[in-house]
């Protein structure tokens, strides 16, 4: 069985606001990439994201980017002692205009190796997601950090 998962949230502002929040570097460093974002998410660029929670920046390769529909993006998966070692897995946040005004937003990552360590890195990328989609509403709907000091 692949490891493979898609979180969900609405988010009560337009489509193109919820957008820019994740294509953003400054946007996204507001609330979700603690250490900070950079570079902009365009189709074909390679940009990095820092957390103080992991430490040291990511590669991030950016496959595609539709404006206010779709982004497409590869990164590292965890080692996370796997002993076939390093991989990407291929993340596809999807941005759907709901009702006057909201936003849905899809977040589906897929690739993780068939075995104890895919496991657990697709499980933890879940709640890092999971966590990403509470902080962007948050942070979009009423200006508070909500990773601020959560880590560090």
């Amino acid at each position: 069985m692949a490891y493979e998962f898609t979180v969900s949230g609405r988010i009560s502002r337009p489509v193109h606001e919820v957008f820019e929040a994740v294509a953003d570097p400054a946007k996204l460093s507001g609330y979700f990439t603690t250490g900070g974002a950079q570079g902009r998410l365009e189709t074909g660029a390679t940009v990095t994201w820092d957390f103080h929670d992991f430490p040291g920046a990511f590669p991030v390769h950016v496959v595609e980017v539709v404006p206010d529909q779709r982004i497409v993006l590869r990164w590292e998966a965890p080692e996370d002692g796997d002993p076939a070692g390093t991989y990407e897995t291929i993340v596809t946040m999807r941005f759907e205009a709901i009702e006057a005004g909201r936003t849905l937003v899809q977040i589906h990552e897929a690739g993780w190796r068939e075995n104890e360590a895919g496991q657990k890195a697709s499980y933890s990328n879940c709640e890092g997601w999971t966590g990403m989609l509470c902080a962007m509403r948050v942070w979009i709907e009423h200006g508070i950090n909500l990773r601020d000091g959560f880590y560090k």
